[in-house]
């Protein structure tokens, strides 16, 4: 299925147009949406491809000689090398097409169960969100393996002289966000994957927060496994990758057994597939699949260096119009970090400037974030957070702001 997008240059009202949601209205206001960090919207050329493939397409894949499963199969394949060939993955079979960044990140964890140890040791990050976190705690119960976590600092900084005495030669896996869902720091992910690669250690990178600002380039950062999914990049939810090594792969055991992931099945012994069919047991999220492809050649036409420019003029805005009202607290101030910011105004729970602002049309996301440890860290129920994309405006921001005053103003 071939791309037609074309963006010649970045103009956010053209881009806006792409987008039906974005015309409606929530409780009588035009909706301002900045819960980004939640799930992207999706455009219009993402939804005609999911309602094609329906419409003229519909069947299952790889194993029908009949014409409709030819093209089905065609297009989930062309989805892949578009997948393989945005994160310069260098092989195609090195993509594996997951429900999202949960279930990459349960495949391995799956997968190391039988190759850990009692006594190795792991490694988290005190940013993490509980996807990042409950696999590895599980996997250190079944195995005796220890978990260790690298803190943070006031910033929402990882304090990478710790992590630098954390590392021996009993680490075997580091896993660590390359950006922080809750605060938007920016992690130095090379740095850290080449140091746990100096002990002999394998490190998975969470890349859900990621991918919607920022290409990876896989071979480039020498990371073994990297994972995302296709909602927060403009795709339809229930859709992910698994990037990782052939090496890897190749060592870890199926994540579940069934259809397509087999080689030959007997009563005796059953065999398995070559890669990446091993780890793609049963009938896939076809639809889904293609319209990820068709979503990252989207995002690719807007370009990421014009994502990460103008997203950047929309988080200075807002930082500097949202410290001038009293009272008000952001969290997570790392110099690197993209378009999040949570906030909090002294007295003031989250949920309650959250519920207002709604009222007047604006979607913030407000709680823990399913990254509760940051919350203990500031010692804090949870905050306020608004999430930014592309197709947002500095007009919208100024909405969010007077509705923040007015919530303020509301409930002091």
């Amino acid at each position: 299925m071939k791309s037609t997008i074309q963006h010649i240059a970045f103009n956010v009202e053209e881009i806006r147009k792409d987008f039906p949601i974005l015309s409606r209205k929530v409780n009588g206001n035009p909706l301002v949406y900045f819960d980004n960090a939640a799930t992207s919207q999706t455009p219009q050329v993402v939804i005609d491809a999911i309602v094609n493939y329906y419409s003229s397409i519909n069947a299952n894949i790889h194993r029908g000689v009949h014409s409709l499963s030819q093209e089905a199969t065609d297009a989930y394949e062309q989805a892949r090398q578009k997948i393989q060939t945005h994160f310069n993955a260098k092989h195609s079979h090195e993509i594996i097409l997951t429900s999202g960044t949960t279930h990459g990140i349960n495949l391995v964890a799956h997968g190391f169960s039988s190759l850990l140890q009692q006594g190795d040791e792991i490694i988290v990050s005190a940013l993490e969100h509980h996807s990042n976190i409950v696999p590895w705690q599980m996997l250190c119960e079944q195995t005796g393996a220890i978990l260790k976590v690298i803190p943070m600092n006031q910033e929402g900084e990882l304090v990478i002289s710790d992590y630098d005495n954390l590392l021996s030669e009993k680490t075997k896996l580091v896993f660590v966000n390359h950006i922080s869902n809750a605060l938007g720091t920016i992690n130095p992910i090379k740095e850290i994957i080449n140091k746990a690669h100096n002990v002999g250690a394998a490190v998975l990178i969470d890349g859900a927060q990621s991918c919607p600002h920022l290409k990876p380039d896989v071979q480039a950062l020498d990371v073994d496994f990297y994972v995302a999914s296709a909602h927060k990049m403009c795709g339809p939810t229930g859709v992910g990758v698994l990037y990782g090594k052939s090496s890897w792969l190749n060592k870890l055991p199926p994540y579940q057994g069934g259809g397509e992931m087999i080689a030959e099945v007997t009563f005796k012994k059953t065999t398995y597939a070559d890669l990446p069919h091993k780890f793609e047991a049963g009938t896939p999220n076809i639809c889904g699949v293609i319209a990820f492809g068709v979503a990252i050649d989207y995002i690719n036409s807007i370009g990421f260096d014009n994502i990460a420019a103008y997203e950047n003029e929309l988080l200075n805005h807002a930082t500097k119009n949202l410290l001038e009202i009293e009272g008000l607290k952001i969290y997570g101030t790392s110099r690197n970090k993209t378009s999040v910011i949570s906030f909090n105004i002294e007295g003031i729970h989250p949920y309650d400037i959250g519920s207002i602002v709604d009222k007047l049309g604006i979607a913030v996301r407000t709680g823990h974030h399913c990254a509760q440890p940051i919350m203990d860290f500031y010692n804090i129920p949870g905050t306020v957070r608004a999430s930014f994309s592309f197709y947002n405006t500095l007009e919208e921001i100024d909405v969010l702001v007077d509705a923040v005053k007015k919530a303020k103003l509301m409930l002091s």
